[in-house]
């Protein structure tokens, strides 16, 4: 893989960076589902499924005793764990996939992720096993693919039966174990590069800057408006891929 590294292209995936970081910090989802498609504007699209799992990796250890306590534990171990086993399959289909073809899956996948956060509604009854394992597992493969391991997570806990903190918390816990097992897929398949991994070092400053206003934030805004900010910067990460993908 090749990863031209320059000044300008760095300053604008800093922005980028930023505004998904701080998303991420907000909602405890979203980065990803927003940082690939943009980041597939500038470098090739499996370039930026890689990079944005490195970054995930640097990013899900910042407060982590705190998410850990907050989270509910059991359906996001249980959720990771499948998830974990399932990410280097979605690797492996990337591996395999023309460029062209991957821009127009990941711009798909953005395009489902806002609509998802358009028209969820709260449920108030807990999932059970199959809906979990299965989350587990299409978040562990689209992890793989798109490092995009939201879409099936973030339906699963924006229900009533978990509180915005639990639910917060849940999925940066899912989300971490997601990056672990993506950076140990990425490096024994051979796509994670030095080259690349420096790049997601010089972005992790405005990535933890982003996440901690962002963080700093939650609790502070209705759901009403957090959702409705996630849901116009999802939008803008779909146009964006899908005029990269068609355009």
């Amino acid at each position: 893989m090749t990863l031209p590294v320059v000044w300008p292209m760095l300053l604008v995936a800093a922005l980028m960076t930023f505004g998904a970081a701080y998303v991420r910090g907000l909602t405890g989802f979203g980065m990803a589902i927003i940082l690939v498609p943009l980041l597939g504007m500038i470098i090739r699209p499996d370039e930026a499924v890689v990079l944005a799992i490195l970054m995930q990796m640097l990013i899900g250890p910042v407060g982590l005793p705190k998410i850990f306590a907050d989270s509910d534990r059991k359906s996001a171990i249980s959720i990771a764990a499948c998830a974990v086993v399932a990410t280097p399959v979605g690797l492996l289909l990337l591996k395999q996939t023309p460029t062209d073809l991957a821009r127009v899956i990941i711009a798909a996948i953005a395009i489902a992720a806002f609509l998802l956060v358009i028209f969820s509604s709260d449920r108030p009854q807990r999932p059970g096993t199959a809906l979990t394992v299965g989350t587990g597992i299409v978040s562990g493969l689209l992890n793989g693919f798109a490092a995009m391991p939201g879409p099936p997570v973030i339906p699963y806990f924006l229900r009533e039966a978990f509180s915005p903190k639990a639910a917060r918390a849940s999925m940066l816990l899912v989300f971490f174990a997601t990056a672990i097992a993506g950076t140990i897929s990425a490096i024994a398949l051979g796509v994670a590069t030095m080259r690349l991994a420096i790049f997601a070092a010089i972005l992790f400053i405005p990535m933890l800057a982003g996440n901690h206003l962002g963080a700093k934030a939650f609790g502070k805004v209705s759901p009403l408006l957090w959702r409705s900010f996630v849901a116009l910067l999802l939008g803008v990460a779909a146009l964006s891929a899908s005029l990269r993908a068609f355009g």
